[in-house]
């Protein structure tokens, strides 16, 4: 396995500011000491601090804890975009997600969080040609997380991806960068096609709860699918889509709506 180099710590200002936040939170509830240190303060980098707990959260009586960390030392150690693109996801959930007030949480406690850097080591194993192991890490993060991502689906760094339950993105599926999506939300197929199938989110997406986003159709980027609609046709940029079936019914409100988290409707009503 290749080593990876370790940078000091005021060189990588996400991990420093995890780790100070990490032995504030000891002072503050020693009896999370335990936890803290085990996932946080006893590792060198935040990319060892991320195989750690995806291990210690996806090891079964099929596959061993031991196992599964190599692994995603393996793929980190392969391929810096992965930790790169966790850090921005920290940032993301930070700064969007009015209950995270710690970088801290992320890695820690949520649950949306945690299931991305799995399916993006999936998705490392599955470039590799290990397709089996990456079902197996699919199989584990839905039934751990209640979240369901092939591993072939392309997801883009600095993801928000709030209350993350009942979340499924298919095999074809795309997905920008900087794109927020609330829970319950299916990116998926409209039939038994085995082709490219999926829906292809633009960047800065924001996708409201429980919608729904059916066949391999455009997201314009910057656009707003309102919590509950069904979208079954290409969004054009910068829109607002609500309905069953969703249709256009305004501009997106903002220049990013993903970063702004604005759930407001045309006309002051509400679609989350």
């Amino acid at each position: 396995m290749a080593e990876r180099r370790t940078y000091p710590v005021e060189l990588d200002p996400v991990w420093a500011r995890i780790t100070a936040e990490a032995e504030k939170a000891v002072v503050d509830e020693p009896l999370l000491g335990g936890l803290v240190h085990g996932t946080v303060l006893h590792h060198p980098t935040l990319e060892r601090a991320l195989a750690y707990r995806m291990a210690q959260k996806l090891a079964s009586g099929d596959m061993s804890e031991q196992i599964l960390r190599e692994i995603a030392d393996e793929a980190y150690a392969a391929d810096s975009s992965l930790g790169a693109a966790a850090r921005a996801d920290i940032v993301a959930v930070y700064d969007r997600d009015p209950a995270c007030h710690r970088f801290l949480q992320p890695l820690l406690y949520f649950k949306g969080f945690q299931a991305i850097q799995a399916y993006r080591v999936g998705h490392w194993l599955w470039d590799q040609g290990r397709k089996d192991f990456a079902y197996f890490i699919q199989m584990r993060v839905s039934e751990t997380f209640g979240i369901d991502i092939h591993p072939a689906a392309r997801i883009g760094q600095g993801i928000m991806i709030d209350h993350a339950h009942s979340i499924v993105i298919g095999e074809t599926a795309v997905v920008g960068d900087n794109v927020s999506m609330l829970h319950s939300v299916t990116l998926g197929g409209t039939g038994k096609e085995e082709e490219d199938r999926h829906p292809k989110i633009g960047d800065g997406v924001l996708i409201g709860a429980g919608a729904k986003v059916l066949g391999n159709i455009e997201i314009g980027h910057c656009s707003r699918i309102a919590a509950g609609s069904v979208v079954l046709h290409p969004v054009p940029p910068c829109k607002t889509v609500a309905g069953v079936p969703a249709k256009i019914v305004g501009e997106a409100g903002c220049d990013q709506p993903s970063l702004t988290m604005d759930h407001l409707l045309p006309g002051g009503g509400q679609n989350s």
